[in-house]
């Protein structure tokens, strides 16, 4: 439960620099920066601490009155700054101190500007519940967010009829990365987009549409100010940016390197001949766990994704942990399906099936068009447990899968290779996954020449406990 009140918290205690905790003073330094004139600003407040049982991670998100900036035409709006996601007291209350060197907590502080409207006192506190949102995905996957990133929300952000339903993350235009005695805290910026949008961010990549909303100001402008009231998306404003985004995908390919997603694989080789036979493995109903190792490698790809010049490459097992098991699906395991890494041997299959939600489907041809066409790779990675599905191109390195074993797994983690012929024939099978809006479901589509099956579900199908 949260609390409203001008002052509270951090601007209330200023003047107490031996109370007044170093981190939550050097980011309030900051705000105190940019907003000179407005020491003591509206803040929701956590009336529980998160570090006291509550459930909001944000101690604080100050909410300030951005006058805007005529010379670049900018509009008035409200600024919300949260506080939280950074180490604010340094003692190992909500993050572990690791020194001033590294990211103070998860090393961020989320922001959000929205378009004042005419006749507005106050500022609306939806977007601070919106932020606690994310501040709990945060603390519970610890995973954390950088700039060009996309968030499907599927829902409008304030709760209402909008089409702002979804957010990219950008660099804070005003607000300065700073330094703390507990690490360093940089400033990501909310900004809601349409449906749309964020598919063509999907597509090619989300700095690419950012920089498309920077130059028109309904749909953002120079400061990416969110404007709920906003019914058409930046393509019905201008067409011929859609252009811009064919080019892009064309000659950059996507930097969507992964997804979490509603998907399992099964391996339809043959039917098992018993429970204890080792050469067949149905993901869907015998769930494993990825070793930490593996989950590591997937972990390091994905971000290797993201750096669009880099050679795409699977790094070696042995690097250190970057990506981190769902806790939840820890808990649901048995003893007996964690299985130790060096004792999962790679299995070389010969027929799979690959089952995606429609969701994860309509991605397909993005994974094969922006992503294995141009020499990388992708993953779908299961939010119903371990399970991952990587598709790699020919020219990545570090792959289990190859051409002569295009279908290969370890634990519960597959990998296809995908040939570049195969590609273009699998575009021209599943083009009907590109369209918008709802579509009947089951879809099937299958190669019988390759043993690859895939099908997309309802989602109800991945709702199972056996999914």
């Amino acid at each position: 439960m949260e609390d409203m009140r001008p002052g509270s918290g951090a601007a209330a205690h200023l003047g107490l620099a031996a109370l007044f905790p170093p981190g939550l003073q050097a980011v309030y330094g900051e705000c105190k920066r940019v907003y000179p004139d407005q020491a003591n600003p509206l803040q929701v407040t956590a009336i529980v601490k998160y570090w006291l049982g509550g459930p909001d991670p944000l101690d604080y998100i100050s909410m300030y009155r951005n006058a805007g900036c005529a010379s670049v035409d900018v509009q008035e709006h409200w600024h919300y700054i949260s506080l939280g996601l950074s180490d604010l007291y340094g003692d190992n209350r909500v993050h572990e101190f690791t020194g001033p060197d590294g990211p103070s907590g998860f090393g961020f502080e989320l922001t959000f500007r929205l378009k004042r409207e005419a006749g507005e006192t106050a500022p609306p506190t939806w977007p601070a519940e919106l932020m606690q949102g994310l501040a709990r995905y945060v603390f519970q996957s610890d995973n954390t967010f950088c700039t060009g990133d996309h968030i499907s929300w599927h829902c409008p952000l304030d709760n209402s009829e909008s089409r702002i339903q979804h957010m990219l993350l950008t660099e804070d235009p005003q607000m300065q990365p700073v330094q703390t005695p507990f690490g360093h805290v940089s400033f990501l910026q909310i900004v809601g987009v349409c449906t749309e949008e964020l598919q063509a961010a999907q597509q090619w990549n989300g700095q690419g549409i950012l920089d498309l909303l920077r130059g028109v100001r309904v749909a953002g402008g120079p400061w990416l100010i969110t404007d709920m009231r906003r019914g058409e998306t930046v393509f019905d404003i201008d067409p011929h940016l859609q252009d811009s985004i064919d080019k892009g995908v064309e000659t950059d390919g996507s930097n969507l390197s992964g997804v979490s997603a509603k998907c399992s694989w099964e391996d339809v080789s043959r039917p098992p001949e018993d429970e204890d036979d080792s050469r067949s493995i149905c993901i869907a109903s015998q769930p494993r766990r990825l070793s930490d190792k593996d989950t590591e490698q997937i972990r390091e790809a994905l971000r290797k994704g993201l750096e669009i010049n880099s050679k795409s490459v699977l790094p070696p097992i042995d690097i250190p942990m970057l990506f981190m098991s769902r806790k939840d699906s820890l808990e649901s395991e048995s003893s007996s399906a964690i299985v130790p890494h060096e004792l999962v041997r790679t299995r070389q299959l010969e027929s799979v099936h690959l089952k995606f939600n429609q969701e994860s489907g309509t991605l397909l041809p993005l994974c094969l068009r922006g992503r294995i066409l141009h020499g990388r790779h992708f993953t779908y990675k299961s939010i119903n447990g371990d399970t991952a599905i990587t598709f790699v191109s020919s020219g990545v390195e570090g792959a289990f899968a190859t051409e002569q074993h295009p279908y290969a797994a370890h634990g519960p983690w597959l990998q296809i290779l995908l040939t570049e012929d195969f590609v273009e024939q699998m575009l021209s099978e599943l083009q009907d996954l590109s369209s918008r809006g709802e579509s009947k479901l089951p879809k099937e589509y299958s190669w019988s020449e390759k043993k690859l099956k895939i099908s997309v579900l309802p989602d109800s199908v991945f709702d199972s406990p056996l999914q």
